[in-house]
């Protein structure tokens, strides 16, 4: 029998260019005899037995794509450890079984690429499935189907599986931006179950419905991809989104070892966006390590030439547990975010070098370590815990919530031990929560809690060190237009901050309108007691200095709460904090006259202004700190220090205002609660004058009596404050 009828006989592809015998189908019952007879005892499935060729000229995916065909239906692995292959026509290459590249190369023709099919496809054996609920067991899951359920025994049939819950008739994470025109998801969660319905995977959402609720079956065991360069020729085409390199739907699926880039010689011209080398979707525990791939270039010189949309080397949506360990994908300015995700869950980043970490909507429990992030940043937007330790990030802001979708971030926020490396040639902020004031279907907030301890900031990337650089940036808003409230953290803490790269320091937090936002605790003022629903610490931060502008009416501060609209506090669950600053030198603050307790503890204090429209609606307690006035002019009362709750000072010193950086002994009295041998107010205990203050005026002559040394050493506010 001729070579062309055994492919007509027995439907199979080729023909080895060696030995000329016949590669196989995915039937094996279709294969010749001899062939059978020499595949009967093989204990993994190479390419040249397929009648791969590798020379170029051939289409080897056609092989490729058979012989992993027949691998699957054997269930036997592909161990392949070298050779050079060429991937043309053939896409959807299916993996099943376990694969060994090694050394292997294959050169991928991206002319072919499409929007529906990747070249490999790692694939799950069994298929997915509706969860199929009556009335009744449907209500009992809407009921207990909230946050923080761990365990829903109705769902122990479906151990072993990852569950997507939908509900197309609730739409939420509503894009804000013209060129969006409504873009919406639909409420939507994702967790896996385990034995007797445990919960894996925190839920975020309560539903009152849902449109579709499917099972997807997890493999018993892992599948592992390792090894294997990639040379992509960087000529795709068209305007909608094309795949060019693994679809991963398997569950339990390590993909390691691998090198992606560029044809040697070639560079990244492709006209239209990738949805990424790898594309994970609807998989639950799944790595990918010890990897090397390109973010592709979307902003090239000249507009002409841009891909019009994001372009990825990675892409995800609806993962949990996703775990990158050891990739490598940098790129500069032209590159874009090597990738974006959505709707992930428990997703880890460790020792990494990415050009950027992007989740759009919905990320839940994001853990970064060991990491450098570079040029587009850390942009996610979502809940959760986010942990990040021992990272370094290279863009405009350590951390950008997303604005389009309302910047929000609905859970615990930590860093630790990073370095923030500025470069922008605007002011920047480490934490950049900037939403628009659009209703995106979901409250908005900047966290439950932040803390933030051991960070260097280095400016010696930026071109204008000088620039203006906030620890942390909130919008002028704390009630959207739709009538919406932001949620506020009950915990703020900065601690340990660091400067590098220039002498000029860092602003802290601006707050507007804050009896407008929702703390999701209660709080209150009665004129008695403050009883606080938000503490906020700032302790060993280098301050910019601000004493060019502390004469001006709307001086700049370090920290301010004021209020822009006018009216009462809209509830108990408004923002009623208490805010400590510890071993912070020169703080210029502002609170308007607002609710607050304020503590000022080893601090240089440069201006306090509790408010011009009366005292502060809290107390004021100052420890062991310099008030050192400075400024521009001599007509400004440096500290407006009154409180309705009591003023007090202990072991604090006094010094001379710094005018337009001279010292001014002669206005000592414009401190606005010591007026030398006349006037002591508020409650002080051992307060001292400082010794330019002491050298001055005895060198007029001036004897500080004793009745004024006594109210220094020891003040009640109900004592007459008239020397």
């Amino acid at each position: 029998m001729n070579r062309r009828k055994l492919l007509h006989t027995f439907g199979v592809a080729g023909i080895t260019a060696a030995s000329g015998s016949v590669f196989a189908s995915a039937n094996t019952d279709e294969l010749p005899e001899a062939l059978k007879d020499k595949l009967a005892n093989v204990q993994s499935i190479s390419y040249k037995m397929f009648g791969a060729v590798g020379d170029g000229k051939n289409d080897d995916s056609i092989q490729i794509k058979a012989a992993h065909a027949y691998a699957n239906k054997m269930n036997l692995p592909v161990i392949n450890p070298g050779g050079e292959y060429w991937l043309k026509q053939a896409n959807n290459i299916e993996i099943m079984t376990n694969v060994d590249w090694g050394n292997t190369i294959f050169h991928i023709d991206e002319k072919t690429n499409t929007a529906a099919n990747g070249r490999f496809k790692i694939m799950p054996r069994k298929e997915k499935m509706n969860v199929e609920l009556n009335a009744e067991q449907k209500a009992a899951f809407l009921k207990q189907f909230k946050p923080g359920v761990k365990l829903i025994p109705e769902l122990s049939p479906y151990k072993n599986c990852l569950l997507g819950v939908v509900d197309k008739g609730d739409q939420i994470g509503f894009r804000a931006g013209a060129k969006y025109n409504g873009q919406s998801w639909s409420r939507e969660e994702l967790f896996y179950v385990e034995e007797h319905g445990r919960i894996i995977g925190d839920i975020a959402w309560q539903f009152k419905d849902y449109t579709s609720f499917v099972a997807y079956p997890v493999d018993n065991g892992y599948l592992t991809v390792n090894g294997g360069t990639f040379y992509l020729s960087g000529d795709s085409n068209g305007k909608t989104y094309v795949k060019c390199g693994f679809l991963i739907s398997r569950s339990r699926t390590i993909i390691q070892n691998q090198w992606v880039g560029l044809e040697p010689g070639k560079t990244d011209s492709s006209n239209g966006p990738r949805s990424g080398f790898y594309t994970f979707s609807n998989v639950y525990d799944t790595t990918l390590q010890n990897v090397r791939l390109i973010p592709f270039e979307q902003d090239r010189e000249g507009t002409a030439n841009d891909v019009p949309q994001g372009t990825y080397g990675i892409s995800a949506a609806r993962v949990l547990n996703l775990l990158f360990r050891n990739v490598t994908a940098e790129g500069g300015p032209v590159h874009w975010g090597v990738f974006g995700t959505n709707l992930n869950k428990n997703f880890r980043i460790e020792n990494c070098n990415l050009n950027r970490v992007d989740v759009h909507f919905h990320c839940w429990n994001l853990y970064i370590k060991d990491t450098n992030i570079g040029y587009r940043g850390i942009s996610v937007t979502g809940g959760g815990d986010l942990i990040i330790e021992n990272t370094s990030c290279y863009s405009r802001s350590f951390i950008n919530f997303r604005r389009d979708f309302g910047a929000k971030w609905d859970g615990h926020i930590r860093l630790r031990n990073c370095k923030f490396i500025p470069v922008s040639t605007t002011e920047v902020a480490m934490l950049d929560f900037n939403p628009m004031d659009f209703n995106h279907r979901y409250s908005l907030g900047f966290g439950r809690s932040i803390v933030v301890e051991n960070m260097v900031i280095d400016f010696s990337a930026m071109q204008n060190p000088d620039l203006t650089c906030w620890l942390m940036k909130i919008p002028s808003f704390s009630k959207a237009k739709d009538g919406g409230r932001v949620f506020f953290p009950n915990y703020i803490e900065f601690r340990n901050v660091i400067v590098e790269g220039r002498d000029k320091g860092l602003r802290l937090l601006e707050i507007v309108d804050p009896g407008y936002y929702d703390t999701g605790k209660p709080g209150g003022y009665d004129g008695v007691q403050l009883r606080p629903n938000s503490k906020m610490r700032f302790e060993n931060i280098p301050l910019e200095d601000l004493s060019s502008d502390a004469g001006n009416k709307d001086a700049a501060a370090h920290f301010s709460v004021k209020m822009t609209k006018e009216g009462n506090y809209a509830d108990p669950l408004a923002l009623y904090p208490e805010i400590r600053f510890v071993d912070c030198k020169n703080v210029s603050t502002s609170f308007s006259g607002q609710v607050a307790n304020a503590d000022f503890e080893r601090c240089s204090l440069a201006l306090i202004s509790g408010g011009e429209k009366g005292p502060l609606k809290g107390r004021f307690s100052f420890s062991n700190c310099l008030f050192s006035p400075s400024g521009k002019d001599d007509r400004k009362v440096f500290y407006s220090i009154s409180s309705e709750l009591g003023t007090s000072l202990t072991n604090c010193t006094v010094h001379a205002p710094k005018i337009n950086g001279v010292v001014r002994p002669e206005l000592t009295d414009l401190n606005g609660f010591v007026v030398l041998n006349k006037k002591v107010k508020y409650n002080q205990l051992n307060t001292q004058l400082g010794n330019e203050i002491i050298r001055y005026w005895q060198a007029k002559n001036l004897v500080f009596i004793t009745q004024f040394i006594s109210m220094l050493k020891n003040h009640h506010q109900l004592e007459k404050e008239d020397v």
